[in-house]
């Protein structure tokens, strides 16, 4: 498999997602799966790679959940870093490093990265009229502002950006602007802002894009850049008047952070200095040296930022290596809608852990099969079972059985001559031109044909074995059968091979039944000695039943219900009998926090809490675990009775009760402060 280029090493790096809340599968089909498939498509080729990537703690986005969540802007990021960093590892995404840009070295880094544009004067400084919102005294960055996208009438666009068109805005763009924060119409006041002054660097794109990559550049990715190139850069604000981000380095600039999408993308760097050190490496080489290319795996939604923005940043700079490609990807849609995690209608990635933890590798396969690369795709349980039933169990799991069971009945699973090469020239012909153009879809980023060319690996070993059928001619030509099945068995293992960046753990497992060590370089000989015994056979994957599907779409459909706004029904409890102000006096209710939770075995219903009363640290047991995830309320801050009399519970002590909201369909949510209050704080 060629890789011949003029690079000797490669950084590779993928979005850095919010952690303001858990990432969605649309989110892994977009970034996450194509930059791990090219990562470990590299490393297979013998690659120097540093595959990058970690949490966006910056931003408004930050404290706007922290706000919904009646949390703080640390707690938000703390509890979602670790859970989508957990949900990555789980599902194979081989990152050398998942880092922080709330760390000290990234705050340094983009300071550093700021001090050095504002020496050069780079940098203007404007002193223009921004939005403000008068009742909550405070300026208004860009997401604390939506109103009507000026380019496709979505009412729900940002002040930053429209997420329905994926258009880059302006505040001043947005039509009937509205504070995010109290509903008002905010009006303009005077503000002083750093300006990055795109219009300067407008010969230097169409140089750069138009003409240096106007045909290796993905069409989507390339019109995109052109359209905004045609259409005239402006300045844009780099600094913004927050209290969560990242000080401006500058005299003159108190109160001042940052713009997030000036910082987040110097994640990159920061993540692999925090790499080089953890690993007594040179960071410099990876982003400095010509001979590195530079790949970000991004959604559309991001690509003036990666293609413009940043580049004028680095260009600027005068330090570091430009993105040789930016693959961004379509979205992917959900059963005939769009994904989104705010109106309930999406598959959050532990969501599909939780419920699937032994189909990680179908998950990739699928999510790569429908690949988002150059239009948007669609996500739908029953697809998703089809591919997985015809083509994972029927063909590629059908064709590793069917020899393994074969070898096993026939010669005790004993391999009793070396083999190194195919011996058959038309089965070696075509596995090599398979290894070819394997090979180059990864070059050119067609993750999608790369699959399916493996899969015709499977499909080739199928119809081979089928022609050969060593189970008639095994009576008469036992030595004909042998190296029918000799042969199918190193196909297999050039199978495992090659299925390594896609389905890793699947791969494993195969190298583990042919008793192989667990990886193999795409160019290094597989070798069966004499007498190599194989492991007894393992089903590879399962069938996926009707019954699962019925079920997820189900809780799907009830997910988004619950999101919705509940209307009024006829089905209200009636008010219980009253009570007097002194009983009423007896229910000593505080705010907590939970610090751990987990679900109890062997029931449905119920999660073990421990919460943070303020006043002590208790456990208490909530039958709630059909409506949370034990790792996404973390953090959550909730209403406890701390009086209530012990009790136990499924063999446990429980030592309070939560206060919940319950709606006539049985749906059940968390009471808790408006704003976030200290820990055992009173509620009365």
């Amino acid at each position: 498999m060629s890789n011949a280029d003029k690079f000797k090493r490669y950084t590779v790096t993928a979005a850095l997602p919010y952690a303001n809340g858990p990432k969605h599968i649309g989110h892994l089909a977009g970034a996450y799966i194509p930059a791990d498939l090219y990562a470990r498509y590299l490393r297979l080729s013998g690659k120097d790679v540093v595959f990058v990537c970690g949490s966006d703690e910056h931003g408004t986005a930050i404290p706007n959940q922290a706000i919904k969540e009646g949390s703080t802007p640390q707690a938000i990021i703390d509890k979602y870093h670790v859970l989508n960093k957990e949900s990555f590892e789980k599902l194979g995404i081989s990152f050398d490093i998942y880092h922080r840009t709330s760390a000290p070295i990234h705050h340094e880094t983009a300071q550093d990265f700021f001090r050095v544009l504002d020496k050069k004067e780079v940098f203007t400084i404007q002193t223009s009229e921004q939005y403000f919102d008068d009742n909550a005294q405070t300026f208004l960055a860009d997401r604390y502002i939506i109103g009507t996208c000026p380019k496709c009438g979505f009412d729900g666009a940002y002040g930053d950006q429209c997420e329905k068109c994926g258009s880059a805005l302006s505040p001043e763009e947005l039509i009937n602007p509205t504070s995010t924060l109290t509903g008002n119409k905010p009006v303009l006041k005077a503000t002083k802002h750093w300006y990055l002054p795109m219009d300067r660097y407008e010969n230097w794109l169409k140089d750069w894009i138009l003409k240096g990559h106007k045909h290796d550049w993905r069409a989507s990715v390339y019109g995109q850049c052109k359209s905004w190139i045609d259409g005239g850069l402006a300045a844009r604000a780099i600094t913004r008047d927050l209290d969560w981000g990242i000080d401006v380095p500058a005299a003159d600039a108190e109160g001042k952070k940052l713009y997030v999408w000036f910082d987040a993308p110097i994640g990159y760097i920061s993540a692999t200095k925090q790499w080089a050190l953890d690993h007594g490496k040179d960071w410099e080489p990876y982003w400095k040296a010509q001979d590195t290319k530079l790949v970000h795996f991004i959604g559309k939604d991001n690509i003036v930022f990666h293609c413009i923005i940043f580049p004028i940043m680095l260009h600027a700079h005068g330090e570091f290596i430009l993105p040789e490609s930016v693959p961004a990807n379509e979205f992917m849609n959900l059963e005939g809608d769009k994904m989104s995690t705010s109106r309930g209608w999406s598959i959050e990635m532990h969501e599909y852990l939780h419920d699937f933890p032994t189909r990680v590798d179908e998950l990739r396969y699928y999510l790569t099969a429908i690949a988002p690369e150059t239009a948007d795709s669609e996500f739908t349980w029953k697809d998703y079972q089809a591919r997985i039933n015809n083509e994972l169990v029927a063909i590629l799991g059908n064709y590793v059985n069917r020899v393994f069971v074969l070898m096993h009945k026939y010669f005790d699973g004993k391999m009793n001559t070396p083999l190194t090469t195919l011996t058959d020239q038309h089965l070696h012909t075509q596995l090599g031109v398979l290894y070819d153009e394997i090979g180059a879809s990864f070059e050119a980023y067609k993750f999608r044909q790369a699959q399916q060319l493996v899969l015709d690996v499977a499909r080739l070993g199928n119809k081979y074995l089928t022609d050969k059928e060593p189970w008639k001619t095994f009576g008469e030509q036992p030595e004909a059968a042998r190296e029918a099945l000799h042969e199918c068995v190193l196909l297999i293992g050039h199978l495992a091979t090659l299925m390594q960046p896609f389905m890793p753990e699947t791969a494993q497992k195969l190298f583990r039944m042919l008793q192989l060590k667990e990886s193999y370089q795409f160019n290094e000989a597989i070798v069966f000695e004499a007498g190599h015994q194989l492991n007894q056979p393992e089903l590879l994957f399962q069938k996926v039943e009707d019954e699962i599907i019925e079920r997820q779409i189900e809780k799907l459909n009830a997910k988004k219900a619950s999101m919705e706004t509940p209307k009024q029904s006829a089905d209200i409890a009636p008010a219980k009998p009253a009570v007097s102000y002194d009983q009423f006096s007896e229910m000593d209710i505080r705010v907590g926090t939970i610090v751990a939770a987990e679900k109890v075995e062997k029931t449905q219903k119920l999660l073990k809490l421990t919460i943070d009363t303020g006043i002590d640290t208790r456990t208490v047991v909530s039958g709630i675990a059909e409506h949370y995830a034990p790792e996404a309320i973390i953090g959550q801050q909730v209403s406890i009775l701390v009086n209530l009399a012990p009790r136990e519970l499924k063999g446990i002590v429980s030592e309070g009760m939560i206060l919940m909201a319950e709606n006539a369909e049985g749906v059940l949510c968390f009471v808790t402060p408006s704003t976030a209050m200290p820990t055992g704080s009173t509620i009365r």
